[in-house]
């Protein structure tokens, strides 16, 4: 295991910037999230760090071994990295033994040591019993678990994953990343992982890069990006949030606002960033679907509406609903044991606290 430290990563072809400035680390043990949407650059950042593309700029280390810098690269098999990827990579005239050893031979370790280190990497993902198998007799779970065994069993430095889980179905998904999570936490393998779903990021990191364009947008922890985005991109991106468009009416020194809408509907907020708090002008507001409340009357709090149910969808435990507050439409996630119903006026609450003012960039 080895920390990996990337700083100011520039990737270009001719006059395209595909990844620009890039800085980050990934502390020893740590499993990493690059998250964003398709042509953000994390890709490109990750085949970089592997070796399979070139930098134009910039460092990268592995356990403080510089393997790229000033466009000049380590080649990928000298890193001490292994990589599974979107596609299973299981060749299909090979047994899954054979399939999970084949980096072992390649280095010309002892035979013994190859049998036992492949039987402990398939016992690790659960799959003893399958050793005689070929790849064509397996499941595409199956041949998941066989690409991680042969990433797993050469004890590399550093573990990268592509978008590994994204050919399962959405049932066999979610059981694979909490495996995933669970083999990471236990063999302590530092690991950067790429993924565009916002779900998968959010259960499996220990933190997260957001990227946009080429460029970091955000880093911190899963709850850091969903509760205190930095921009209305961040916000957006994370969880299912309303953005809407307001004007600071006024602010206080604690991060406290009030702003209004459109229609003049004010609301109390608050800015999460002490660096980013304004006194005036136009800023965005997020309001997750799961902080608006049914109440039944007015307590006398702040950020109670009036609000008319245009919309209502059964999801299991909740009901998202579609409000409207004025001129203003509402997402709003509520329990579904007392749903209310289409053409009802209710009454709703937001905590100030839920209600975060973000720059628009």
């Amino acid at each position: 295991m080895a920390k990996l430290s990337v700083e100011d990563l520039v990737v270009a072809y001719g006059s395209v910037v595909a990844v620009r400035n890039v800085s980050f680390e990934v502390e020893d043990g740590e499993f990493v999230s690059l998250l964003g949407p398709s042509g953000c650059g994390k890709t490109t950042t990750l085949r970089c760090i592997a070796g399979l593309e070139g930098s134009s700029g910039g460092t990268i280390r592995i356990g403080g071994e510089v393997v790229a810098a000033d466009g000049r690269d380590v080649p990928p098999e000298k890193r001490g990295i292994n990589m599974v990827f979107q596609s299973y990579a299981v060749w299909p005239h090979m047994t899954v033994f054979e399939n999970v050893a084949y980096g072992l031979r390649t280095r010309r370790e002892p035979a013994a040591d190859i049998k036992r280190k492949a039987d402990e990497a398939l016992a690790i993902v659960g799959l003893g019993g399958y050793a005689d198998r070929y790849g064509t007799e397996l499941s595409g779970g199956q041949q998941q678990r066989v690409a991680l065994a042969r990433a797993v069993v050469t004890s590399p430095r550093l573990l990268l994953f592509d978008e590994p889980l994204s050919n399962l179905d959405a049932g066999l998904r979610d059981r694979m990343r909490f495996e995933l999570v669970d083999l990471q936490r236990r063999l302590g393998q530092t690991s950067l992982y790429v993924t565009h779903d916002q779900s998968e990021a959010m259960l499996m990191s220990d933190r997260i890069i957001l990227m946009r364009n080429g460029e970091m947008v955000q880093a911190g922890s899963p709850r850091d990006l969903y509760d205190r985005p930095m921009s209305r991109f961040a916000a957006e991106f994370i969880g299912n949030a309303n953005i809407l468009d307001t004007v600071v009416v006024r602010a206080s020194d604690d991060g406290g606002a009030l702003v209004a809408l459109a229609d003049g509907t004010t609301i109390e907020a608050r800015f999460p960033w002490p660096d980013r708090r304004r006194t005036s002008g136009p800023v965005s507001a997020c309001i997750r679907a799961e902080n608006i409340e049914q109440v039944s009357a007015d307590d006398g709090t702040n950020n109670v509406f009036d609000a008319e149910v245009m919309s209502v969808a059964f999801l299991g435990s909740t009901v998202t609903c579609q409000l409207r507050v004025g001129v203003t439409t509402l997402r709003a996630e509520l329990p579904a044991r007392r749903p209310p119903s289409v053409g009802e006026r209710i009454r709703i609450r937001i905590e100030p606290d839920a209600v975060v003012l973000v720059a628009d960039h």
